[in-house]
Formats: C-alpha cells, sequence, structure tokens
C-alpha cells in the first residue's frame, strides 16, 4: 500500500506543485498497474498538459477550484473525448463518443487532471474484468467501480469517478480500504454516461473525506444534478464533524451471511460509539426500525428486478447484433426482463416508493444509520465482485451513503457503512467526520 500526499494541502504553499504530484502518481502506476490492472487507457500527455496550466494558476494563487491540479480516474462507462469509453464489453473496443460527459466537462473546467479511464465490469454489472485488489492480488477489488477503488487504494490517484446501482462504489471501496461516496440520487449529473437505470448515481472513491465531498461538489457546481434533481447541495468547503444524538443500527439482510470475525469488529465499533454517548436505536428497541428491518429483506431481489426490466433496451439490440459479445450474465438479465410485464415493473417501483416513504420517516428520529458496507473482507478469486447485500439498501432508498475504511477482518480492509437521508448529503459528511475522528487510529496508512 502507498501512502500519497493530499494535493490540496501543498499546492497553496509552494512545497508541491501540480505537475510534480501527477509525476509520483504516473510512477505508481508505472510500478503498481502490472500486477493490479487498474486502468483501460491512460492520456499521459493530456494530463501533463493540464497539470501544467493548474501549477500556473497556483503559483500566482488563482486555483479554479479546491481540486485544481487533482489527478483524477473516470469509470469506463463514463464518455471521454479524449479517451475510448469501452465500458467493459468488446461490443464497444475502441468507441469513442466525440464528447465529454457531464462530469467530465465539469471536472475539467474544475482544473482537475484527467489521467486515465479506470476500469469496469461488462456495462458496470456483473462480468469482472480482472482488476486485482491491492491488498491481495488474489482477491477481487469489488465491482463494478473495480478501477477506480483499486486505483485510489494503491495510491495511484487521490480519487477517481465511481458509480453505484445496487453496490457499485461502497462495496469495492470496502474491499480496497478506500473511501466510497454514494451522492442522494440524482445529485450528479449523468448525462454522457451509460448508467441510464433508475437507481443509479455517480459518485467518488477517494483517499480522504475532503477529494470525495470537493470532487462530487465541484462536478455539481458547475453540472448540476440529473434534470429534475436539485444536485448535490452543501458548502464548498467539506462540512465539519459533528456529534450525533443518535444513530439507527440496520443489520439489514446480510446480517445473516455476514462472517463472524465481521460481526465481531462491528459490534465493538458500536459499542465505541455508545460510548462517545450517542444513543443507537435498533430493530428491538423500535418499532420503525423493526419495520424497515422487515422491509429492506427485499431490497437485493426488488433491485435486480428493476435494473432487469430497465435493461432490456439496448441488451435486445446487442443480442441482435452480436449475442457472443455478451456475458452469460448480461443474457440472463436480458431473459428476466422478458420474462417480466409492465404491470411487474410498475408493482417492484410502486414497492421501492413504499420502502423509501418508511425509511424517509426516520429523518425525524436520528442522524443516520450505520452498518457494514461488506460481508467481510474481499473475497479469493476474480470470477465474482463480492456479495452487494450491505450496499444495496443505499441504492434501493436513493440516500447518501458512505464508506468508511475503519474496520479489519482477516487483516484486510472493511468498511463501516453511514446512510444519511435523500438529499441531505452535507449532513452525512459531518456524520462521516465524526465518524473518521472516532476510528482515526483505526485508519489504513496513506488514508485520510
Amino acid at each position: 500500500m502507498r501512502p500519497y500526499d493530499r494535493a490540496r494541502a501543498v499546492f497553496p504553499t509552494g512545497r508541491d506543485a501540480p505537475n510534480d504530484y501527477l509525476e509520483r502518481c504516473l510512477a505508481t502506476i508505472a510500478e503498481l498497474e502490472p500486477q493490479v490492472g487498474a486502468f483501460v487507457h491512460l492520456n499521459e500527455p493530456g494530463a501533463r498538459e493540464a497539470a501544467s496550466r493548474s501549477a500556473a494558476r497556483w503559483s500566482v494563487f488563482d486555483p479554479l477550484s479546491l481540486i485544481d491540479g487533482m489527478p483524477v480516474g473516470i469509470k469506463d462507462i463514463v464518455e471521454t473525448i479524449d479517451m475510448p469509453t469501452e465500458m467493459g464489453s468488446p461490443l464497444y473496443a475502441g468507441w469513442q463518443s466525440g464528447r465529454d460527459a457531464a462530469t467530465v466537462a465539469a471536472l475539467r473546467e474544475a482544473g482537475a487532471v484527467i489521467l486515465g479511464k479506470t476500469v469496469t465490469t461488462e456495462f458496470a454489472a456483473t462480468h469482472p474484468a480482472g482488476t486485482r485488489n491491492p491488498w491481495d492480488p488474489s482477491r477481487t477489488p469489488g465491482g463494478s467501480s473495480s478501477g477506480s477503488a483499486a486505483a485510489v487504494a494503491a495510491g495511484m490517484l487521490p480519487a477517481a469517478l465511481g458509480t453505484q446501482v445496487v453496490g457499485s462504489i461502497i462495496r469495492p471501496a470496502s474491499y480496497c480500504g478506500c473511501y466510497g461516496f454514494k451522492p442522494s440520487l440524482g445529485a450528479i449529473n449523468r448525462g454522457g454516461s451509460h448508467d441510464g437505470l433508475s437507481q443509479s448515481c455517480h459518485g467518488a472513491l477517494s483517499a480522504s473525506l475532503e477529494d470525495a465531498w470537493n470532487l462530487c461538489w465541484a462536478i455539481a457546481a458547475r453540472v448540476g444534478g440529473d434534470p429534475g434533481y436539485p444536485g448535490l447541495a452543501g458548502p464548498e468547503v467539506m462540512p465539519a464533524a459533528k456529534t450525533p444524538r443518535s444513530l439507527v443500527l440496520l443489520e439489514t439482510p446480510g446480517w445473516k451471511i455476514a462472517s463472524d470475525e465481521a460481526k465481531q469488529t462491528f459490534a465493538s465499533a458500536l459499542a465505541r460509539i455508545r460510548e462517545a454517548d450517542v444513543v443507537v436505536i435498533d430493530r428491538q428497541s423500535n418499532t420503525l426500525v423493526a419495520d424497515i428491518e422487515v422491509a429492506l429483506e427485499a431490497a437485493l431481489l426488488l433491485s435486480r428486478r428493476i435494473n432487469a426490466f430497465e435493461s432490456r433496451w439496448p441488451l435486445n439490440t446487442y443480442r441482435e447484433k452480436n449475442r457472443n459479445g455478451l456475458s452469460r450474465a448480461m443474457l440472463e438479465r436480458l431473459a428476466e426482463a422478458e420474462a417480466m410485464t409492465l404491470d411487474d415493473y410498475r408493482a417492484d417501483v410502486s414497492r421501492r416508493a413504499q420502502i423509501r416513504e418508511l425509511f424517509a420517516q426516520l429523518g425525524g428520529l436520528t442522524d443516520g444509520a450505520i452498518t457494514l458496507s461488506a460481508t467481510g473482507p474481499a473475497p479469493v478469486g476474480l470470477h465474482s465482485t463480492g456479495d452487494p447485500i450491505f450496499a444495496v439498501p443505499g441504492s434501493l432508498l436513493g440516500v447518501p451513503a458512505i464508506s468508511l475504511p475503519v474496520l479489519r477482518a482477516e487483516n484486510l480492509p472493511l468498511g463501516l457503512q453511514v446512510l444519511g437521508f435523500e438529499q441531505q448529503d452535507a449532513a452525512l459528511f459531518s456524520l462521516a467526520a465524526w465518524l473518521r475522528e472516532l476510528f482515526e487510529d483505526s485508519l489504513p496508512r496513506g488514508v485520510k
């Protein structure tokens, strides 16, 4: 594992410069990328040009944003004008759209250094693409934002774009030992990104909470959220830590299959939270929480059914064009979609809305919810990206979620997940900052 300097802390003082910082990232990539496999494309000349322009701005103390000069990776389902967008599929090998997605355009406007495209699973879904976990190359980094999480965890980048429709930010953040921020539904503009499902959203994998907030805030300030949504709201500088009055413990369906060590380390974390005079509410002490736990039993199945129906197009056109270009997992998703009726889909969406309304009632009761980010450490093998069961509730609910790299199991990273309430992302960061302070002695080296 490689520590790295947080660029924003040193650029203003003249002790470092964006082009020097970039070169250290490139040196780390040259050393570790053959083992990790986090990238599908790099644009080193373009990155060097952008870093030099940033250095000139910092030299006269006129940066474009708090992320001016930050090297950033872009998940390879998000369009970039200077690199192909292949979506983890042979059907899109070498494909270029000729434009930047909204997020990428915003990052360039903010002075970020777009360094490369990070590996994604096929169409940001299930089929893995070979990236290895920097902590143990025999283990998965998670998916579908596998390359983004691995690149950050290996010290190749301070932050990278990810997306999540089921568990694709929270789970790889947990497995790789970095921060993962899945914003509220619609908080970040997805224009030009090939993740059009109704639960999907853009977010960040990063090595500090500040980098995650700064990255997403800079994007939303320039291109807003998805059409019809207010966009990520809050101050430009990440909100300060705030001690919660109470937290809700959500075991979720994942508790039944979590490893014993994961449960034990989570129990120790809860004890530490209680020792800080924070009330922890659970299903035994509150009937609303009990009702939510029951409702969330269907979270994974319901999400997969909704995602399947919404994937019918374009998967049906891909099948007709080149059936062999789709994995078995994609063909199975298409088969499920074609077995569903519109009334089936309407019933699923209606049930999702009911669960969201139920969870929203917690807003007047507590400051947030806390649970694990994954069932345990990253599993051995690259044939699977792991079980998303702990991450899917945040996706189904459409609420912001953050995975903090403060737990360990089998001497490997395990995330502590906190969930907030819809469009209250800034408040969730205040809670996450407090938890980071509480567990500061448990952070991996190089993570802030």
